[in-house]
């Protein structure tokens, strides 16, 4: 901006002046600006609300229309410290007796000690203990990786082995054996105490099936691989068995997964029963889940539909804000941020297609075989009264006997009494209820040429109303800066003419003055 130094000659405040004749420009620019931000503040609050109704969408009440969401069921465990169940959607309601024979074990090998020297100056063998210092020049360690062959059978097991030579130290043999694998890739543990001078093997999993035996050379005795003439220091592999109603099942870990349950065993035990039913408590609590987000939605929807509109205040021109605290500016700002969707008619079709979803009412087949129209109110789930609720609560739905809600807390339970007679009738009706809303909030939610999918207000729209913006902005703001230039160069012209006549009047006093000298 250039500096403008006007009035010398004139003696007029020509800067007030040009301000006043080009108040209505700059008060055009002023507007669009404000117009703008406003907007700005408005896509602000769509975005928020967007991201509620979405989140809405895609939770309670997209589970609550599949059956997933009510053919909950658990299963109660006579004795709890001897096995654990977990209930999957295709348990069947039963009461079943379960024996646990035995529990999955993994081979373990406790290996004899090592020493090195003879007699009474034998010492325990360390990792750095060579194989020539245990009298090994060569060999090999091997091991029969699988499950041990029947009696007569062939031995078709695969083999783990690694060669030794005299200069590896036990520690280089140990990992040695760590790294080896058979041809399929199997392995097993391996490890060395110190400080009992012994190795120990076991199988990467428990179950006959991952067993090992040990292939006898002087390389492995030397090593205290082997076993005592008894066995003991040898623990087989062996599988988890149990019998359920009479049927035996084995399985290489303490997990067995039958129909539905999914079996834990935890030590061995006879004579339990395992109790599958409907889980009630889960359909209850899914119902509440369903209606809590619907209340917390239609709460937010209510506040800014009902909020005082943002019109009633205006946009404060900077010259306004310097007049003001921080505070003040805030609060005035937040009023009307707070208006913007006050009676909006997009808000108001949503809430007025979910209030319809949710009063209407379903037809559904009752247990005895008759059809029946059931609505919310059937099962004790309605607004409160009119008058006596605030009016952002007045749909805001309340299920009687919920403990949760003092609303109505002391009502009859007419849910909890259909979930144990009718489960069947209630999955039914709420998860007609759940498609019905979701189907209308989809449709709410296309795609358009104004609004983005799963968008409920035309972001499209705005985003180009807001680039429209920046043009009227610069138009105007440009006609502002013309038009002072323009007013400006025409002072300055007749600060020049003044200046131009009193310089003249200037000269002809002086002459004058000269002459009567």
């Amino acid at each position: 901006m250039p500096i403008r130094i006007t009035g010398m000659n004139s003696g007029l405040d020509t800067e007030s002046i040009i301000t006043a004749l080009t108040s209505t420009k700059k008060t055009k620019w002023d507007t669009a600006v404000s117009d703008q931000k406003k907007l700005t503040w408005k896509q602000d609050k769509w975005k928020e609300l967007n991201k509620k109704v979405v989140s809405f969408y895609n939770g309670a009440l997209s589970s609550m229309r599949f059956s997933t969401a009510y053919t909950k069921k658990t299963t109660t465990v006579s004795n709890t410290s001897a096995a654990t169940v977990v209930t999957g959607d295709g348990a069947m309601d039963s009461a079943q007796d379960l024996d646990i024979k035995s529990l999955a074990k993994s081979a373990y090998l406790t290996g004899k000690e090592v020493k090195v020297g003879e007699g009474a100056d034998a010492t325990k063998a360390t990792k750095s203990t060579t194989m020539e210092q245990l009298g090994i020049t060569s060999g090999t360690l091997s091991f029969k990786v699988g499950k041990a062959p029947a009696d007569g059978a062939e031995d078709n097991r695969e083999t783990l082995s690694v060669d030794v030579a005299a200069g590896d130290s036990i520690d280089t043999v140990l990992s040695k054996l760590r790294n080896a694998k058979t041809a399929s890739g199997q392995s097993l543990n391996f490890n060395y105490d110190e400080n009992n001078g012994r190795f120990f093997v076991s199988s990467k999993e428990a179950g006959a099936d991952n067993s090992f035996d040990l292939v006898e050379s002087e390389a492995m005795t030397a090593l205290g691989l082997a076993k005592k003439e008894d066995g003991s220091n040898y623990i087989a592999g062996e599988n988890a068995k149990i019998i359920l109603n009479g049927e035996t099942f084995e399985s290489n870990s303490n997990t067995f997964e039958i129909n539905g349950l999914t079996i834990t065993a935890n030590q061995v035990a006879d004579d339990i029963t395992m109790t599958t039913k409907q889980d009630t408590s889960g359909i209850m609590d899914n119902i509440k889940n369903l209606v809590k987000e619907y209340n917390d939605l239609v709460k937010e929807l209510a506040t800014v539909y009902n909020a005082d509109a943002a019109k009633k205040y205006k946009m404060l021109t900077d010259d306004e804000k310097d007049a003001m605290s921080d505070k003040e500016v805030e609060a005035w700002e937040d009023k009307i941020k707070t208006g913007l969707l006050a009676k909006d008619d997009t808000v108001g079709t949503l809430r007025t297609a979910m209030r319809d979803i949710m009063n209407s009412s379903i037809d559904v087949k009752l247990k005895d075989g008759t059809t029946q129209k059931m609505s919310l109110a059937s099962f004790g789930i309605s607004t409160g009264s009119y008058f006596g609720t605030e009016e952002n609560e007045r749909e805001v739905l309340h299920i009687d006997g919920d403990k949760d809600d003092t609303t109505t807390s002391g009502n009859t339970d007419l849910l909890s009494g259909f979930i144990s007679s009718d489960p069947q009738m209630v999955q039914d009706f709420f998860s007609t209820l759940a498609k019905n809303l979701y189907g209308k909030l989809s449709d709410l939610m296309k795609g358009t040429e104004y609004s983005s999918s799963f968008t409920i207000y035309e972001d499209k729209l705005m985003a180009s109303q807001y680039s429209a913006y920046n043009t009227k902005i610069s138009t105007a703001q440009k006609a502002y800066e013309a038009a002072q230039d323009k007013y400006y160069k025409q002072f300055s012209k007749m600060e020049t003419a003044l200046a131009k006549v009193n310089s003249a009047s200037g000269s002809l006093s002086s002459f004058f003055g000269g002459g009567s000298g």
